[in-house]
């Protein structure tokens, strides 16, 4: 399956990214955080996007794997890793997302583009925890990955919302390989994402695309 994105002339920033990443192989540098001994497959996903300047620590010494992404380091994260321009940005207007804050470029670029959105009541929530199903959203939208045509997944559990957009960019997810859900069976979409789950779902998106570039090279 190719991402739509190549395409289109209009995403030429995204297929900068994907060269990129096939490319720039990380620093053989070790990450230095002191709380990863219980991570599992995450590691390698961790070790890879902060070498890569993706994704960052909570701390200089902790990356916190185990707590919950909040969605000022979701956007800083995705905007990093489809490295756009956080310093010509438009003011999106968040009433609790201030111009000094290290995340606000990031947030003012996916707002711009369309891959986040706020609240009714002009918040973004920045310290908000994610749920799986917005991270699969933002995924999807921030990669231009190819919608799924069904929105019918194997999870039961998203099986059952009503929304089919939401239904429709976990199926994307799947098909491109980045979640395998919780269990055979479900998705968790209500769940919060913790910060390991979020590097692994950043590694494997970007990959998708990048294979996704090789093959197109080929032609």
């Amino acid at each position: 399956m190719k991402a739509s994105y190549y395409k289109f002339a209009a995403a030429a920033a995204l297929t900068a990214v994907a060269i990129a990443y096939v490319t720039e192989a990380p620093a053989n540098a070790a990450v230095p955080f002191k709380d990863l001994h219980n991570v599992g497959d995450h590691y390698t996903a961790i070790d890879e996007l902060y070498n890569l300047h993706i994704i960052e620590g909570r701390t200089s010494t902790a990356f916190a794997p185990y707590e919950a992404a909040t969605r000022e380091e979701l956007a800083l994260f995705i905007a990093n890793a489809l490295k756009l321009d956080t310093k010509n940005v438009k003011d999106p207007g968040f009433k609790d997302v201030p111009k000094n804050s290290k995340y606000y470029g990031a947030i003012a670029a996916l707002s711009e583009k369309g891959i986040i959105k706020g609240y009714s009541d002009q918040t973004f929530k920045p310290k908000d925890t994610v749920k799986r199903s917005q991270v699969a959203k933002m995924l999807v939208l921030g990669f231009d990955l190819e919608l799924a045509g069904s929105s019918t997944t194997k999870f039961k559990d998203v099986n059952s919302i009503k929304d089919t957009d939401t239904r429709r960019y976990i199926q994307t997810l799947v098909q491109y390989g980045v979640t395998q859900g919780t269990s055979a069976a479900t998705f968790s979409p209500n769940d919060a994402v913790k910060r390991a789950q979020l590097a692994t779902f950043l590694k494997r998106a970007i990959d998708s695309t990048t294979a996704d570039l090789e093959i197109i090279s080929v032609e």
